[in-house]
């Protein structure tokens, strides 16, 4: 059985663009903030998760770039689901990494799981595709 939830499509817009301001924000971090992202690393309790992927530098940079790409495309709407995936994929790692194992600060690690939700949102509501209905049109 598939149960439909109407939502204003005014209001899913504005979490997508909400949504993406963080992975904007991390992206110019990553890319012009490289030495201070890279302390983080070795100051964090699993950064051998971040040796894992490959050399630190090269991944801080790889992922500003990534992050940027799909933030954008996020912010504006286009292909959401992949560009979710895609911040999804480079989120958990990041997590991993830096914020599990700081008991101390447990914030901003559930803060990246609320981020991971807005994300899955986004995953498995595909709003790329034309909705066919015959409800107003600020509905979905």
């Amino acid at each position: 059985m598939t149960t439909t939830t109407l939502v204003s499509r005014r209001s899913v817009q504005i979490f997508r663009m909400m949504l993406s301001g963080i992975f904007l924000v991390a992206s110019s971090s990553h890319l012009f903030k490289v030495e201070k992202t890279l302390q983080r690393i070795e100051q964090a309790s699993f950064k051998g998760i971040a040796y894992f992927f490959g050399e630190p530098r090269v991944m801080v940079i790889a992922s500003g770039i990534v992050m940027l790409l799909a933030g954008i495309s996020l912010l504006i709407g286009f292909r959401t689901r992949w560009a979710a995936v895609v911040l999804l994929a480079v989120l958990i790692p990041i997590t991993l990494t830096i914020q599990v194992g700081q008991i101390t600060t447990l914030g901003p690690l559930f803060k990246n799981i609320a981020i991971m939700g807005g994300l899955v949102f986004f995953i498995l509501n595909d709003f790329d595709k034309p909705q066919n209905t015959n409800h107003e049109k600020d509905i979905l």
